[in-house]
């Protein structure tokens, strides 16, 4: 017998459940979906949220071949033999058929490559699958060619909706008196996953043979016996915390960033992970402003490599702390993302004559090196001089920030160079 959650497997729109805001009437995907004109596009979530019963819907709708890859057993050849059978099976003017592809974010650079000349022609529309950032994992050429629509876990609306939908509509649930006292340690467990979610109603049924069952909270902690706080490291939920912790300890609530610290930590995530997102928050959200914060980052990351969990929480939480109390500034970040758009702008400009470095004769002759001026030489250590390109000389790429770190810096800056600072 198959499982309840592929009993139910919706194949209609009007029987999928959630992702309202793609899929509710006038809204953007089912008003697509519904003319019949789809361009290729990719399905970014997390599981159990419809992406593959979607595609599978659409296919049924629009009445078009329907080949179907998965990223984890296909390859290359594959691909081709996909868009071989594509071509041969096309007549005229009929519309393109659909290729879908679970789980993309696993395919090679080379596989996604082999794809992208079929997508571009219109040999087939490409529907893809995936619970990773598309902006990282899809090569952009291929992500250019395609719209990505994001689907959200299940609300518990939506959630409560499907265990009413499957009580009521199953043909093996309706022959059972089911009783939901408590539901919320099963929504709770489902974490916005309809597989999960009736693959734990299934769960609590077929434990009781015979009789009422009646469900209640500590009957599914019971039955299931696993960390409800967990989350898939290479889903959603994975980049979702890290950004609420980013951005916590960026906006220096020392609260909110152990809250999130401990999230992570409850859910198993790599500490090493942790201890690396706190090194780039140290150079590119305090930089200038505490740099002693970077060296602590950097104490971390070698404490916790050398300790492991439990202890590894410790130093991470001091370090946490530390961070989201330090002052802050992003001078040095936003410096350096200055000075490569001007690099991008401007191309190789050649180094001043002045200050390249003259290790022969003939490098002497032609002046390289000449008139340099070497700033040890002069009283306190320092002697105006032009170390930037013609072209973009007086450029301002460096801006100290508003606080005391910075301001002393800015205020020895302008002893030196005047008002260029």
């Amino acid at each position: 017998m198959l499982p309840l959650a592929e009993r139910l497997r919706p194949q209609s729109l009007d029987t999928f459940v959630g992702q309202r805001h793609l899929l509710a009437d006038g809204a953007v995907l089912r008003s697509m979906i519904e003319s019949g004109n789809i361009s290729s596009f990719i399905l970014w979530g997390p599981p159990g949220v419809g992406k593959t019963t979607l595609a599978k819907i659409i296919a049924n709708r629009l009445q078009r071949p329907f080949y179907t890859l998965s990223a984890v057993t296909s390859g290359v050849k594959d691909v081709r033999e996909v868009i071989e059978k594509a071509k041969q099976n096309r007549f005229f003017n009929s519309a393109p058929p659909i290729l879908f592809i679970d789980e993309i974010h696993r395919f090679s650079k080379s596989q996604q490559d082999s794809l992208l000349g079929a997508v571009e022609t219109g040999i087939f529309t490409l529907i893809g699958a995936t619970t990773e950032n598309p902006s990282f994992e899809v090569i952009t050429p291929l992500l250019s060619r395609c719209q990505v629509y994001v689907f959200r876990p299940l609300e518990r609306s939506d959630m409560e909706a499907l265990v009413d939908y499957a009580l009521k509509n199953d043909t093996e649930l309706r022959q059972r008196t089911i009783e939901i006292a408590e539901n919320e340690a099963m929504l709770r467990y489902a974490g916005g996953d309809a597989r999960k979610l009736l693959n734990i109603l299934e769960l609590i049924v077929n434990a009781q043979s015979e009789g009422t069952i009646v469900i209640e909270n500590k009957l599914v902690e019971d039955r299931l016996q696993q960390n409800p706080l967990a989350y898939d490291k290479d889903g959603e939920m994975h980049y979702d915390i890290i950004s609420a912790f980013i951005k916590s300890v960026r906006g220096s609530d020392p609260d909110a960033a152990v809250y999130w610290l401990a999230r992570m930590i409850a859910g198993g995530e790599d500490v090493k992970f942790i201890a690396r997102r706190l090194i780039i928050l140290a150079a590119e959200d305090i930089g200038l402003a505490n740099p002693n914060a970077l060296l602590l980052a950097n104490a971390c990351f070698e404490a916790v490599h050398k300790i492991g969990l439990p202890e590894a929480r410790i130093p991470l939480a001091e370090t946490t702390v530390y961070l989201a109390t330090s002052p802050k500034s992003n001078s040095a970040y936003m410096a350096i993302g200055e000075a490569l758009a001007l690099v991008e702008k401007t191309g190789n400009l050649p180094v001043p004559l002045h200050l390249r470095n003259a290790p022969t004769k003939l490098m002497k002759e032609l002046n390289y090196g000449k008139e340099y001026k070497y700033a040890h030489d002069y009283e306190g250590n320092f002697v105006k001089q032009k170390f930037l390109p013609d072209e973009v000389d007086g450029a301002r790429l460096w801006n100290p920030q508003n606080n005391p770190a910075e301001a002393k810096i800015r205020e020895h800056l302008r002893q030196l160079w005047g008002t260029r600072y």
